[in-house]
């Protein structure tokens, strides 16, 4: 018996490049295993490419945030786009939301977690990307000053686990 594939499930608010980088996207999901469905349908994880043209747009993106949530309260919601990127912290602090992916950090590869811990981020992050959570190595930590005083008691768990440790001064 096969492993059932995980289901995404796409929407694009806005103009052409929105809709080209959903397509993008998209082909990539599929590549990579998932099984694109309609955002309407029940789906393991949520993407919304959003528009921030006028007030209008952003409340359409909660609205539809809401309504993947509520039609799966264990799927993972993604937000991309001109929202993501103006208003960061609003979409973060909106139930549900798991990942918030600027257009920079699409070009990068990078996927911002969110959570009421950094560990449980982290995981959504990881998840979110196909990752497998490493369970040994090396980790690597650069941290801004204004952070610093957070990252010893992370640092001392990922010794505990017996994690190798390289870090930035």
């Amino acid at each position: 018996m096969s492993t059932p594939k995980k289901r995404i499930a796409f929407h694009t608010m806005g103009c052409k490049l929105n809709f080209s980088e959903t397509s993008t996207l998209s082909r990539d999901f599929i590549r990579y295993g998932f099984k694109a469905v309609n955002y309407k349908d029940e789906a393991d994880i949520y993407v919304l490419n959003s528009c921030s043209v006028t007030n209008n747009a952003d409340k359409e993106a909660r609205r539809l945030i809401r309504q993947a949530k509520r039609k799966n309260p264990l799927s993972i919601i993604v937000v991309t786009g001109c929202y993501a990127q103006l208003s960061p912290k609003q979409i973060g602090s909106i139930e549900g939301v798991d990942l918030v992916l600027g257009p920079e950090m699409k070009s990068t590869g990078e996927v911002m977690g969110i959570d009421s811990t950094f560990l449980s981020a982290f995981a959504k992050s990881q998840i979110a990307c196909g990752t497998n959570l490493p369970t040994k190595g090396r980790v690597f930590i650069s941290i801004d000053d204004d952070n610093k005083k957070f990252i010893l008691s992370i640092t001392k768990k990922l010794l505990n686990l017996k994690f190798s440790i390289v870090a930035t001064k």
